[in-house]
């Protein structure tokens, strides 16, 4: 058995998703990019890029990994480049993305010759949380006035919409995708492509594929522009967990049980989000709180049914833990990081990374 705690992704999991995706590419013509920020584990990658178009992402390393790791299209985007990352950012995409007008000029001399697009806010989105709301008052993240675009748009050849977030309902991002067509669609026809971002979940279950696929070929051909996705948890979405073991059973009004991981450490955006981790199985009469081993307080998973009392030994899955996991992993406490094992297609399990002293020694100085 492998030594937890460990994140395990599950590649037949994973192709579900992919196959998904490829429908997608297949019957709207639009392109998808892996969103890095979501999920960047490599070791994947070589089943993920025979689906997808390439990567996107949202700093110099994220992008030089897209670059490396990943076959197709290496899109560059940055809430803000500095000086001393624009001549490697250059080097190592096929695309830019601008986050604002005074950045795309800035740089306007050094990436001349560049496919070069912009961010627009067009000021709407699905988001239930301000903290990721990219259209709350006041946001940095794109601009939003259509007469500034205009005055800079022989300067670029696209633009990148990134409004969706945990966007499952067809109905919202058709209608949001109206708001855009009638705020920017007289601009819409004078670029080549679109992203329209990520936070789309049409890999869900129940998801209208087909309309969606209908409404992407209809705006692609309506402006004669190449569609992009960007797909991060959309792409990753249950296809792998996090095992864990108990290491203590203990009673304070409630069953507590804490297991050797740590939602701060290792599930750091549900701690963010005020969001349980999902378990499987979640069934039976035996009722516990299962806690984190780190010293925060509210170092806590969720509260789970157990068929029978959980003994010290025990080992817990924590499901549907790909997306903004890996990527926020943190050495808080000093706790044992989670190693990364990969099954297989065919079913065996390897383990492709582990994580020891040495490495948090190396994150600190």
């Amino acid at each position: 058995m492998i030594k937890t705690p460990y994140y395990l992704i599950d590649k037949t999991k994973l192709l579900s998703n992919m196959e998904k995706i490829a429908y997608v590419r297949e019957h709207s013509g639009a392109k998808a990019l892996l969103a890095l920020k979501c999920f960047a584990t490599w070791s994947v990658f070589d089943l993920m890029q025979q689906y997808m178009d390439g990567t996107t992402s949202s700093s110099l390393f994220e992008l030089k990994l897209g670059r490396q790791k990943f076959a197709g299209e290496t899109h560059a985007y940055s809430v803000a480049w500095a000086d001393d990352e624009v001549e490697e950012m250059l080097d190592n995409c096929d695309k830019i993305i601008f986050n604002s007008i005074g950045q795309l000029e800035r740089f306007a001399e050094q990436s001349e010759g560049k496919v070069r697009g912009l961010r627009v806010n067009p000021q709407v989105s699905s988001s239930d949380y301000l903290l990721a709301d990219p259209a709350r008052p006041f946001s940095r993240l794109g601009e939003w006035d259509p007469e500034k675009i205009e005055k800079v748009i022989e300067k670029i050849s696209g633009f990148m919409f990134h409004n969706n977030c945990e966007n499952g309902d067809f109905g919202l991002f058709d209608k949001m995708l109206t708001h855009i067509e009638e705020r920017f669609g007289h601009l819409l026809h004078k670029v080549e492509w679109v992203s329209l971002g990520g936070g789309i979940h049409f890999t869900g279950e129940d998801y209208a594929v087909d309309a969606f696929c209908a409404r992407l070929k209809q705006f692609a051909e309506t402006y004669g522009v190449q569609v992009y996705l960007e797909p991060g948890e959309a792409a990753i979405t249950n296809s792998a967990s996090l095992e864990v073991t108990v290491l203590d059973t203990l009673y304070n009004g409630k069953h507590l049980a804490v297991v050797d991981s740590s939602i701060e450490a290792h599930l750091l955006d549900l701690l963010i989000y005020r969001l349980n981790a999902k378990m499987a199985p979640n069934d039976g009469a035996h009722t516990y709180m299962v806690c984190g081993k780190s010293c925060l307080a509210g170092d806590i998973f969720g509260e789970y049914q157990f068929d029978k009392p959980l003994q010290i030994g025990d080992r817990l899955s924590f499901v549907d833990t790909a997306g903004y996991t890996m990527v926020k992993k943190n050495w808080f406490n000093g706790l044992k990081m989670p190693s990364i094992a990969v099954k297989q297609l065919d079913g065996s399990v390897e383990v492709v990374r582990e994580f020891g002293f040495e490495d948090y020694v190396s994150s600190l100085s």
